[in-house]
């Protein structure tokens, strides 16, 4: 995103997802003060549950955006449809749509855990 706008100011909403709840858990959230003047994008890799883009889009929303957008590069059904209903407002944009969530709420067929990919954690 940051190629495409260079220029755009930064925001980062921490979040990782219970093992057991499969609920959002916050650990950090920084954004921009003027982040009501501004056209946010939301981007994650993945859209499983909905929860985590429900909850980030939660805590952007009480800062006073309210131009929100979605993006993220694969997305379950059932989180697609979990943001919608929480978030109607927001426009959600997705590269691909794979098949469902399994019993341990991972997208199928999916891609595996993109953020201990990403940070090496596993």
């Amino acid at each position: 995103m940051l190629a495409l706008v260079p220029n755009a100011k930064v925001g980062h909403v921490g979040l990782y997802r219970d093992p057991e709840t499969h609920k959002p858990v916050e650990y950090y959230c920084k954004l921009p003060t003027d982040i009501e003047k501004r056209e946010c994008f939301v981007v994650d890799p993945m859209l499983a549950t909905g929860g985590s883009a429900i909850a980030a889009i939660d805590f952007i929303k009480k800062r006073g955006a309210t131009n929100i957008k979605f993006m993220c590069l694969i997305a379950a059904p059932e989180g697609i449809d979990a943001l919608h209903a929480a978030h109607p407002d927001v426009d959600i944009y997705v590269a691909a749509k794979d098949e469902c969530l399994n019993e341990n709420a991972y997208i199928l067929p999916g891609l595996g855990d993109a953020g201990d990919r990403l940070y090496g954690t596993k």
